[in-house]
């Protein structure tokens, strides 16, 4: 059992840059299921509702997911914008040189998504977007890496941005390893799913990781969401 009192240094496996193609790819597959089962997508959701109470239909927005994986955040938000008759623009950045090639073969031709390949500190959009998001990415962050995170976010975004992640609590590190062994899911799935909640975050984090960056707490609200979520945001 980890000290979950602070956030665990140890590397996750998909983090390793020795794995293959093929074991990349499924894990991701997985990572898409799970995520549908632990309920990933419903908190950035909502808050993009949130964000766009006030939009009449036909309006266009653009939208950077950071570290989006196989897509299946952006392919959901695609899905959500279509239905309030919104017309998205979406991208998604990830550093692993394999993720835009897994998310483009199971992103569906008619969905107007871009997938690039890079870090996310030296990439300049063309112009900036409406929002940034990431999901179930930022425990991937030292504490370092976050504050240049949270402050490039507050920089580029000119409507707002998210980060959607876990909350550091023994009931989501048992509960994970417990469900991923029932559901039979792929060991590294198992594995770093439980080392992501020791990675994660409390409030105290959140709240010290904002003075750094020089965020007005004020304007940034850290949100609990069912199940062991802690999402950071602000709206403009």
């Amino acid at each position: 059992m980890p000290d979950l009192s602070v956030r665990s240094l140890e590397p996750e496996w998909m983090d390793n840059d020795g794995v293959d193609f093929a074991t990349f790819e499924s894990v991701l597959a997985g990572l898409a299921t799970v995520n549908s089962w632990t309920l990933a997508r419903p908190p950035t959701l909502a808050w993009l509702n949130r964000a766009t109470r006030d939009w009449q239909p036909g309006r266009e927005f653009t939208l950077i997911d950071v570290g989006s994986g196989q897509g299946d955040m952006l392919r959901a938000i695609h899905r959500w914008a279509i239905r309030r008759g919104l017309v998205p623009k979406l991208t998604g950045i990830d550093l692993s040189p394999w993720s835009a090639p897994a998310a483009t073969a199971a992103t569906p031709a008619g969905m107007d998504i871009r997938f690039l390949t890079g870090d996310v500190f030296a990439y300049a959009p063309p112009e900036p977007p409406d929002f940034i998001i990431s999901s179930l990415v930022a425990h991937h962050m030292t504490d370092p890496m976050l504050v240049d995170f949270l402050r490039w976010m507050q920089t580029t975004a000119t409507r707002g941005w998210l980060v959607n992640d876990l909350h550091r609590h023994s009931l989501a590190y048992w509960g994970f390893g417990l469900l991923a062994q029932v559901m039979r899911w792929h060991p590294y799935i198992r594995h770093d799913g439980m080392l992501s909640v020791a990675r994660s975050f409390r409030r105290a984090d959140w709240d010290r990781l904002i003075d750094k960056a020089g965020l007005n707490r004020s304007d940034t609200t850290v949100e609990w969401k069912l199940p062991f979520r802690l999402c950071v945001g602000q709206i403009r």
